[in-house]
């Protein structure tokens, strides 16, 4: 009698409910990632976490729409200031300039919620308009939730438009972005993000 296909069965069974788990994990992840956003009128202040010019021409839009009273582009990166960033994607930052700060410490996202945090605190801001792309959204909101009880947070996804000049990732990229995305977000939720290595700041 074999009493060892028993026992390899078992070995198998564990692997496969996490694969299940995790794969139903990712699924859910995607929903909420993806779910409508209600749209807000007027918040006291806008955060831009960095990662595209995408997140920071939205969050440029915002402000002169009167949106909010002032904006934080976090985790800018580099020397680049505020007159070169906005006159490259479109904007006359005359009448802005006093109301936006470049964040340049934040080496990642939860530099960013460390970031912002001060600068909220500083500017007495209790609802706050967050920019960032659709599938960051999920671990932004976490990070930025542990730094900032009490402030409002109101989800403002960014999905990138097609661009002359930027090629189109493909279904493998995408999905290895997703994936990759996922596992940080759990990461987050676990607050083991400590560990995770930080990205370059964004030069814009």
């Amino acid at each position: 009698m074999n009493i060892r296909a028993p026992r390899l069965r078992r070995w198998w069974l564990l692997p496969a409910l996490l694969l299940l788990a995790w794969s139903g994990g990712f699924v859910w992840f995607l929903r909420i990632a993806e779910r409508p956003t209600a749209v807000f009128e007027r918040a006291d202040g806008i955060v831009v976490l960095t990662g595209g010019a995408d997140r920071i021409e939205e969050g440029l839009r915002l402000l002169t729409e009167g949106r909010a009273g002032r904006l934080l582009i976090s985790g800018i990166g580099g020397k680049a200031d505020l007159a070169a960033i906005a006159h490259g994607l479109g904007f006359d930052t005359a009448a802005l300039a006093d109301r936006v700060k470049l964040g340049r410490e934040a080496m990642s996202t939860h530099g960013n919620a460390a970031e912002t945090a001060a600068w909220v605190h500083d500017n007495r801001i209790g609802t706050l308009m967050v920019v960032t792309a659709w599938f960051h959204m999920p671990r932004a909101i976490v990070e930025l939730q542990r730094t900032l009880p009490g402030v409002l947070l109101l989800p403002e996804p960014v999905h990138a438009q097609p661009r002359k000049g930027r090629p189109d990732p493909g279904f493998g990229a995408t999905a290895r972005l997703l994936v990759e995305e996922y596992t940080k977000y759990l990461i987050a939720l676990a607050g083991l993000t400590t560990y995770l290595p930080a990205r370059e700041a964004t030069h814009a």
